[in-house]
């Protein structure tokens, strides 16, 4: 199954939350001495979608009526919240000068 957000996206409130920059990101790295890589895998379904949210997310098909629980790709703020959710999961790595993408 496939669903177009465009519609939903052009009326979505933009979150301003920053997200690393790939210019500075990769100067970040170059100056590294170790580099380590996490796949979260699955990261954007583990965060759940607020019942606030729920409502604009569902999607009619011919069997029925279906509501995200969880995040879906294609939503216009969910890069946005997944990187402030591992912000938030890693703050003591990203005073230690860790850089989390």
């Amino acid at each position: 199954m496939v669903e177009d957000s465009g519609a939903l996206n052009t009326y979505t409130v933009p979150d301003r939350y920053p997200i690393p920059k790939i210019p500075i990101s990769l100067t970040q790295i170059s100056q590294s001495v170790y580099i380590t890589t996490m796949d979260a895998v699955k990261g954007f379904h583990q965060n759940v979608v607020t019942p606030r949210a729920r409502k604009y997310l569902r999607i009619i098909v011919h069997c029925g009526v279906y509501g995200y629980l969880r995040m879906p790709f294609g939503i216009k703020n969910a890069p946005s919240h997944f990187q402030r959710m591992m912000n938030e999961i890693f703050p003591e790595k990203r005073a230690e000068g860790w850089l989390i993408i």
